[in-house]
């Protein structure tokens, strides 16, 4: 690993008790472990949204621009939530 930067932070008294509980059940070693899973753990989550975008709805919108009338219409939509609820709700 590279050479640590510190840094300094304030943490909710909730938070801060999540990381000792961390700690406490053996599960990190220290305190800057648990916040170096919690970085990672974002960072993979804000590439994940970053890939949704970039290959499931930036192509999505393109297609609509191109063909608007591809689209389902909001009342379609809107039955189709109704007709599942109530196929839900009845079993």
């Amino acid at each position: 690993m590279s050479a640590a930067a510190k840094r300094t932070v304030s943490l909710p008294a909730e938070q801060a008790a999540y990381i000792d509980a961390k700690v406490a059940a053996g599960d990190y070693a220290s305190a800057s472990e648990v916040v170096r899973a919690g970085l990672r753990a974002l960072k993979e989550r804000d590439a994940a949204v970053e890939r949704w975008l970039v290959e499931e709805v930036a192509p999505t919108y393109d297609a609509m621009v191109t063909d608007p009338d591809s689209a389902i219409s909001l009342d379609d939509v809107h039955a189709a939530i109704l007709a599942h609820h109530a196929a839900r709700s009845a079993k």
